[in-house]
């Protein structure tokens, strides 16, 4: 488990999280396999949204369990809010909006979302 920041395109969604990137995934779900999104996941207790806030769209779709958020000012979705199977407050975020990241380096497992 490391400690990182991110955000979104433009800056104004600014992030901070403790998570373990080498436990990524990919998903084919019908958002996920449109955004090419690489997450990794944290308990919501270790994530700190720093900025932007006041930034935030919402979208969700299928069965509305996850709040998928994105900067209203560039579009993109730097992270989600969500539960774990368990029920656990989670975020998941999406690793290529991580400062410093070469996602190219990493082996995330793929995940068929589109199957659920």
């Amino acid at each position: 488990m490391s400690k990182h920041t991110g955000g979104c395109q433009c800056g104004r969604v600014r992030f901070e999280v403790e998570a373990d990137l080498s436990q990524t995934i990919t998903c084919n779900c019908s958002r996920c396999g449109k955004l090419g999104s690489v997450l990794a996941f944290a308990p919501i207790d270790d994530f700190t949204l720093l900025s932007g806030e006041d930034a935030l769209t919402e979208y969700r779709f299928n069965t509305g369990k996850i709040q998928h958020l994105f900067c209203a000012d560039c579009g993109i979705e730097s992270f989600a809010r969500g539960e774990a199977p368990n029920g656990a407050k989670m975020a998941a975020i999406n690793v290529r909006c991580i400062d410093g990241v070469d996602v190219f380096g990493l082996e995330p497992q793929q995940v068929d979302g589109k199957s659920f």
